[in-house]
């Protein structure tokens, strides 16, 4: 197979977001949610992308290399031109957990050589990179903070951001040293000037240049020189999904052309699992109120009671096999602390057995980066495909599996940053 791009993603919501660009684009992309056999590779037919979820943004360094080794293997063999490892939009990540150093080390093989590409922000959801330093939106078209005085990433229970220079950010975690091209070279130099000093920056043979970005024409720029370096050999990088953007404005095979995926009107129950307590998420479900029934949990009963959770299961289904749509979240009053990546995995199993009980439900919405990723392991999918985007960064994806109830279903999977106020009204009454 001669294949362009492959990526992975370290949660499932990035990967699916990658997917969605591309998709949207008009390239022939596909999702898996594990390493792919060769039999089901041969069944997705013609690619120019392939991509790999998986759930590194929530692991230790030993357990990244031990995740992404498979992955690895795969790509090796599939020896795409460029390598992605797609890591959230905030770059939200610690030496000790969603290492992203590691992460990238464990996808290099010699044929990279020794050098990846970083690029810094993705102007279309509100995060820019400027001399370096990261600012993201706390909502969509909200005020712009720089990362390490972000209301929220800046206090992400899992993995908050304390520094805003990527460079030193990325030093941290084992990814040293990093050089930068920045706003006043991609702004000011012609192709064959800007060309030079990526060269040279190249030549310094850092373990990274980072780039920077603060809009959609940077990107452009940015892939032209991509493409033009791995024509020299296979590229490795890192960043948001505004590298598959940067590759798509200057795409060599073809000329992609955009596809609008109209999302009609959910035709039976929905079911949203709201696992994410950020404030955007929570204006969100806000929004919701009074259109969606919903199912409040502890947190720490889901996690620590097989009866808690049968019960909170049955509760959803039960409305749900009356046609209405359920929310599932977690109780708002403070309660004994449960670790959040076993609060994932909790509504992770509750989700499959909502599903189990009420075969009805064909679209799905799952808030929360970690809750998405254990969620969409739990149901098994063979492949993912795009259907859809609610809003930028907000996929609605085609779940292909073995199993009947699972198969066919649509599925959302939302960031707890990502979306406009009304995303779950979207997802239940559709949007063109």
């Amino acid at each position: 197979m001669s294949l362009p791009l492959a990526w992975y993603g370290d949660d499932f919501t990035g990967a699916s977001d990658t997917l969605a660009t591309l998709s949207s684009a008009g390239l022939r992309a596909v999702l898996f949610p594990r390493v792919p056999t060769a039999a089901q590779i041969e069944r997705a037919g013609a690619l120019d992308a392939l991509g790999v979820a998986g759930i590194a943004r929530a692991l230790a360094p030993d357990q990244i290399r031990a995740e992404l080794q498979p992955v690895a293997n795969l790509f090796t063999a599939l020896n795409p031109e460029i390598t992605h490892y797609k890591c959230c939009s905030t770059f939200d990540s610690t030496p000790d957990i969603g290492n992203l150093a590691a992460g990238l080390s464990a996808l290099r093989s010699p044929r990279h050589g020794s050098v990846a590409v970083v690029i810094g922000g993705q102007p279309s959801l509100g995060r820019y990179c400027a001399f370096s330093e990261l600012y993201a939106t706390a909502s969509e078209g909200g005020e712009v903070h720089r990362i390490d005085r972000h209301p929220t990433m800046s206090r992400h229970p899992v993995t908050p951001m304390h520094e805003a220079d990527l460079r030193l950010h990325l030093k941290s975690q084992g990814l040293d040293p990093v050089i930068a091209v920045d706003l006043r070279e991609l702004h000011s130099l012609d192709d064959t000037e800007l060309a030079s000093v990526f060269d040279a920056r190249l030549k310094a043979n850092p373990a990274a240049v980072l780039f920077d970005a603060v809009r959609t024409e940077d990107l452009t720029r940015i892939g032209q020189l991509l493409w033009r370096q791995a024509a020299r050999h296979p590229l490795l990088t890192l960043g948001a999904s505004s590298v598959a953007q940067a590759l798509i404005a200057r795409w060599p095979s073809s000329s992609p052309s955009p596809v609008s995926g109209v999302i009609h009107s959910a035709s039976g129950p929905v079911f949203l699992l709201a696992g994410s307590l950020s404030p955007v998420t929570a204006s969100q479900l806000r929004e919701a109120d009074g259109v969606y029934e919903k199912v409040f949990f502890d947190a720490a009963s889901l996690v620590g009671s097989d009866a808690t959770l049968a019960q909170v299961a049955s509760d959803c289904a039960a409305m749900l096999r009356r046609g209405l749509p359920v929310i599932a979240r977690p109780s708002s009053e403070v309660g004994p602390a449960a670790p959040p990546l076993a609060v994932a995995e909790a509504c992770g199993r509750l989700l499959a057995r909502v599903l189990a009980l009420c075969p009805e439900v064909r679209r799905v919405g799952v808030a929360g980066g970690d809750t998405s990723s254990f969620a969409l392991r739990k149901l098994s999918p063979r492949a993912l495909r795009w259907s859809g985007s609610l809003a930028p960064g907000v996929p609605l994806l085609l779940i292909d599996a073995d199993d009947p109830a699972v198969d066919g279903i649509e599925l959302m999977l939302k960031g707890g940053q990502m979306g406009p106020n009304d995303v779950f009204l979207r997802l239940l009454r559709g949007c063109a």
